[in-house]
Order: C-alpha cells, then sequence, then structure tokens
C-alpha cells in the first residue's frame, strides 16, 4: 500500500512539475514576442540595411533558389492551384442543383475569405518561417548569437526583429499576388476548362466581389504573417542540442504556425463576420 501510495505521488508530482514547466513555456514565449515587438523601431532605424536584405531574401530567395524557390513563386503557386481546385469543384457540385452560374460568386467568396489567406500563410510557414527557424537555429548552436551579444550587439532587434519587420512588409506585395493568382485560375478553369460564359462568370463575380472583404483579408494576411514570424523566430532563437536540435526547433515552429494560421482564420472571421456571410442571394 505504501509503495502504491509513493507511486501515486511521484507520478502527481511529475504531471504537475511539466504543467508549470508548460506554464512557464508560454510566459517565455509572450515575453519574447514583446521584446521582439518593441524593437522593431530600433531595427528599422538602426539596421535598415539588414531589413531591405531580409526582404529580397524572403520575397525572391537566395542563389540558385532565386528562380523556383523564392516565396512569391511558392505562394503564388500554391494559392493559383488552390484558387483552381475551387472553381473546378464549386462548379462541379453547384451544377448539381443547376446553378452552376454562381461559380463566380462561389470563387469570389471562398477565395477571398477563406482559401487565400489560409493557403499563403501554410506557404509562409513553410517557405520564409522554416528558413528564419534554421538560420536562428543554426546561429544558436554554433554560438553565433553569443558572439553578437559579447560585442555588444542586441541580438534581439538584429536578428530578430528585422526578420519580423521584412516578414510584414513583404507579406503584402505577396499575398496580393496570391489573391491575384487565385482569382485569375479560378477564372480560367471556370470558363476556359468549364465553358461558362464568360459574361455570366464575371457578372456574378463583380457583384459579390466586396472591397471590404479584400480588405480585411490583407488584415487577416498580415495578423498571420506576424505570428507566423514571431513564432519561428522563437523557436529558432532558442534552439538547443545541435543540428539535431535543429530540426526538431524547425517541426515545432511549423506544427505551430500551422495551428496559429487557422486559429487566425477563426477568431478573425468570427469577429468580421460572425453569423452572417454579408450577402443576400434573393432578390
Amino acid at each position: 500500500m505504501a509503495l502504491a501510495l509513493t507511486g501515486r505521488f511521484r507520478g502527481t508530482r511529475r504531471s504537475v512539475r511539466k504543467f508549470s514547466g508548460a506554464i512557464d513555456s508560454i510566459g517565455d514565449q509572450a515575453l519574447f514576442y514583446w521584446r521582439a515587438v518593441a524593437s522593431a523601431p530600433r531595427a528599422l532605424v538602426h539596421y535598415r540595411k539588414e531589413t531591405i536584405r531580409l526582404i529580397a531574401e524572403i520575397a525572391m530567395g537566395t542563389g540558385a533558389l532565386a528562380v523556383i524557390g523564392g516565396t512569391v513563386v511558392i505562394v503564388a503557386f500554391l494559392t493559383l492551384f488552390s484558387g483552381g481546385v475551387i472553381a473546378v469543384q464549386g462548379f462541379s457540385s453547384l451544377g448539381n442543383i443547376g446553378v452552376e452560374a454562381l461559380t463566380g460568386f462561389f470563387a469570389a467568396f471562398i477565395n477571398v475569405r477563406i482559401a487565400a489567406p489560409v493557403i499563403a500563410g501554410i506557404g509562409l510557414a513553410a517557405t520564409i518561417g522554416a528558413g528564419s527557424t534554421a538560420q536562428l537555429g543554426a546561429m544558436r548552436v554554433s554560438e553565433e548569437i553569443d558572439a553578437l551579444e559579447s560585442m555588444a550587439i542586441p541580438s534581439i532587434p538584429y536578428l530578430v526583429s528585422t526578420r519580423v519587420m521584412a516578414g510584414m512588409i513583404a507579406i503584402v506585395p505577396l499575398y496580393s499576388l496570391a489573391v491575384i493568382a487565385s482569382f485569375i485560375a479560378s477564372r480560367f478553369a471556370t470558363v476556359v476548362i468549364n465553358g461558362q460564359s464568360p459574361g455570366v462568370y464575371d457578372h456574378y463575380f463583380s457583384t459579390f466581389l466586396m472591397p471590404t472583404d479584400i480588405l480585411w483579408s490583407f488584415a487577416q494576411a498580415i495578423v498571420m504573417g506576424l505570428a507566423v514570424m514571431l513564432i519561428h523566430t522563437y523557436y529558432g532563437f532558442t534552439a538547443s542540442g545541435g543540428p539535431v536540435g535543429v530540426g526538431i526547433a524547425v517541426g515545432n515552429a511549423v506544427r505551430t504556425s500551422l495551428i496559429a494560421v487557422v486559429t487566425v482564420t477563426l477568431l478573425i472571421s468570427l469577429a468580421i463576420y460572425g453569423g452572417s456571410g454579408n450577402f443576400n442571394l434573393s432578390g
């Protein structure tokens, strides 16, 4: 009996220790995020050249990957094909009930509010985010960050805030291309592949495409970009355990940022649209 009670006590103590460690980790992340955001003005003023270099690296890639591996290309292709899939599925599903003419409405509604932001967020996590985690993690395990701090160079403004600001600046043109690519793909799939009249598609598309929805979609993409950059820089900055630890940090960061992307989509959709879709299909 005494051994059983002792075992239960030890198990309870381990559970409490794990819970308290999780709480400490959340506090460390919140403090890191606050310091990174608060240091953003300093990064823009004192490390302007580094910020500009990171913007170019984030948007177009470097070296041999500049042609096919830049974030611009990856995000554009992801949203291009997702827009085509939405049009094909929408035309087929609506055709089952005889209202395939509303495919333009379907494309305007789904692309702006759901597909383009989520696909762009996934693309950012897989490209900008994973790259930032790997870079910072490699610098941490090779003690380059410690070397910067020993030279009185603040590591968070120079390494983290510059990357966060570069991601926030680059997300606007990146997301513009993503939205345009999704619109082009939806129209091409509906008009060229499925043979719908261009006038019918354009009528319903322009009728139900609201400018406010596009603005809110950009706001959603900016919040996603901020969340992705903060999460990935944190995991890279705090990586440990050599190259294996860097790989583990990248995996943890990608998983966390993907959860953040869909969470931001849900919360912003509830805050903006709530229970109403802000459109009326009846006359």
